[in-house]
């Protein structure tokens, strides 16, 4: 018999595209694919007689889209979703560096 995280191993891995990817949408004559940045996790347990537990969760993050017009595709970036994401990044990145550089001057 397989158990509860496996079955939910396996359904999220072949719906992994489908997070990541949007459908089709057509806006006047603009074909347009929504693009995110999906993530997921669970996790379970079972301790025999004694009982069982899990839980799980996820995430996504809108990052653009694909637009397709006039026989050409190019990615739209989501300007607000990147910079969502890039502020945290950098703020991190310059303490991290500020720390490093401290300790190569010891």
């Amino acid at each position: 018999m397989t158990s509860l995280p496996e079955k939910l191993a396996d359904t999220f891995r072949s719906a992994g595209v489908k997070a990541a990817y949007g459908d089709p949408v057509q806006i006047d004559g603009v074909t347009l694919i929504p693009v995110a940045l999906a993530w997921y996790g669970f996790g379970g347990g079972d301790a025999g007689d004694q009982g069982s537990g899990g839980g799980g969760g996820g995430a996504s993050l809108p990052i653009g889209a694909y637009v397709k017009s006039a026989g050409t595709a190019r990615f739209e970036p989501n300007v607000i979703a990147l910079l969502a994401v890039a502020v945290p990044f950098i703020l991190v990145s310059g303490r991290a560096l500020s720390h490093l550089i401290r300790a190569l001057k010891k």
